[in-house]
């Protein structure tokens, strides 16, 4: 009995292991957003993130550094998830 108990909960930990795990982060290429949406976001970033500290440049952060300083401060922008990624796809739109 003990054998069959340390199988299942051997099978079971296994099984959850293997399982894909959903990420909640916006990362590069979630989505795409369409040219009005982008130039929303170039609003959205400038008055939101504008109100509260000096708009950083967008060529200054890599895509990848983005996403995490979009994960920091959407919250306190109080973004919607939405428009979160329309601010993302507008910095990393802007070419140096």
């Amino acid at each position: 009995m003990k054998k069959i108990i340390a199988v299942a909960s051997f099978t079971a930990v296994l099984l959850v292991s293997c399982t894909p795990k959903a990420s909640t982060a916006i990362a590069p290429a979630a989505a795409i957003s369409t040219a009005e949406q982008i130039a929303q976001g170039k609003t959205i970033f400038e008055n939101s993130c504008g109100r509260c500290h000096k708009l950083p440049d967008p060529t200054a952060h890599t895509s990848v550094q983005w996403v995490g300083i979009m994960n920091s401060m959407a919250p306190k922008a109080k973004l919607t998830d939405e428009q979160h990624q329309w601010v993302y796809d507008y910095v990393v739109s802007v070419k140096k």
